[in-house]
């Protein structure tokens, strides 16, 4: 008989970085924080196919995310060979774990996970959780609906972090009966469970209290009232819209500036290698087969609008993966965080926003309504419209969010409350 409660957590092991990881990382030491619990990650080696030309390691980050614990992980699935699916079901079961939770958060895992999670319930008592970061893809198509179906197809239960994704997920099986169960209810119903929390709050990027915010600015070369983006560049985040909008908005007063700092998702590798040349080559391919319809994401660079519109001396520009331990300084140096998304599910750029009690600009997009109250924790604008999204930004400065405000927005949402609903 176990003394201990025993978690897995399926997903990206800290080597990796991008906000899954971080999300994953942060789950077990959570768990790992809880009494008489024993946690594992079990993570992949490589999440995508080969032939995607992108470098996912965190080769920037210095700090040990793991350190003070005693989580142990295990760097084992590797997507391109199903050798290795079959040895992680292997080696969860030989764990005996009471849940497994995995993180699902794109469709094209879907054939890897999908077997794991099939073969995990045969003859096992173990409990297969999906922690849904997305149902319907933000990037998607059919294909992506049908590897989606696949890959979550055999969860016992999953979570979700808005009611949008709960009413996909009921979308994507129709013939399907759910119970949603929020935060603190009861579970009664005999439907599968979906359990309804929220994005926690990351503690893994925590204020620095002696910052000097004023010293900052001035050697950031930044004016009076700073905007954020945050994070990977993709199409998706709308930072061409965020551009346009603050070009608009430099045009009518001159105390702003904006500081755009990330990493484009689709220029990681060296371009000239000869090896990158094959895999562009090889993924336009794939696309053109199977993903018809799309327009070409890895074309997408707003940045070149920067220079357009001539506002070089506006913008602080760090196109590059930021390691955590320099995170705090760009939240603490800015007042309000953009996320002038064209489609959303929960965020973590929102939620490591609400680690600094920052007010938010956000479009009424995804589960965005959910989350950031107009004129309360943040200003919401429509999709699209660059009016309401310079409107927004100049609400903010002349009536600013109290931030005590975003901090009972967030108070709740902890990663200790929330590995506890897991648990119960």
């Amino acid at each position: 008989m176990k003394s201990k409660k025993r978690i897995v957590c399926f997903g990206p092991g800290p080597m990796f970085k991008g906000g899954i990881a971080n999300y994953n990382t942060s789950l077990a030491k959570a768990f790992d924080k809880i009494e008489n619990t024993e946690v594992h990650i079990v993570s992949w080696t490589q999440q995508y196919p080969a032939i995607i030309p992108r470098d996912f390691i965190d080769r920037k980050s210095k700090v040990d995310q793991l350190e003070g614990t005693n989580i142990n992980v295990h760097y084992i699935t590797n997507y391109n060979n199903p050798l290795s699916w079959k040895a992680t079901v292997k080696l969860i079961k030989s764990l005996n774990p009471d849940k497994v939770i995995f993180q699902w958060a794109i469709a094209i895992q879907g054939i890897p996970l999908g077997f794991i999670a099939k073969n995990l319930k045969k003859e096992s008592n173990i409990e297969v959780f999906f922690d849904l970061h997305f149902v319907i893809q933000k990037e998607g198509s059919a294909l992506d609906n049908r590897l989606t179906r696949l890959g979550i197809i055999n969860a016992d239960s999953y979570i979700v972090h808005a009611f949008k994704t709960a009413e996909e997920l009921k979308q994507l099986f129709p013939k399907r009966k759910f119970e949603i169960i929020k935060k603190g209810d009861s579970i009664e119903g005999d439907g599968i469970k979906v359990l309804k929390l929220y994005h926690p709050v990351y503690d893994m990027f925590k204020p620095d209290s002696n910052f000097d915010k004023s010293k900052t600015k001035k050697e950031m070369g930044l004016k009076e009232n700073v905007f954020l983006f945050f994070g990977f560049i993709r199409k998706y985040k709308g930072l061409h819209n965020v551009i346009e909008a603050f070009n608009i908005l430099s045009n009518e007063r001159d105390d702003v500036s904006l500081i755009i700092c990330g990493e484009s998702f689709w220029n990681t590798l060296d371009k000239k290698k000869l090896s990158t040349r094959i895999k562009n080559a090889t993924f336009g391919l794939a696309k053109k087969l199977f993903l018809r319809n799309q327009d070409n994401k890895q074309d997408y660079n707003p940045l070149a609008l920067i220079e357009d519109y001539q506002i070089d001396d506006l913008v602080f520009l760090n196109n590059e993966f930021v390691p955590n331990e320099e995170v705090p300084k760009y939240f603490q140096v800015s007042d309000t965080i953009m996320l002038y998304y064209l489609t959303a599910t929960p965020s973590g750029v929102e939620s490591i926003g609400y680690n600094f009690n920052m007010p938010m600009l956000a479009t009424n997009v995804g589960h965005f309504p959910e989350t950031v109250i107009d004129g309360y924790n943040g200003y919401m604008a429509e999709a699209n419209d660059i009016d309401s999204m310079v409107k927004a930004m100049n609400k903010s400065i002349e009536n600013p969010i109290d931030r005590k405000n975003v901090a009972a927005t967030s108070k709740d949402m902890s990663w200790n409350n929330y590995a506890n609903e897991i648990l119960r």
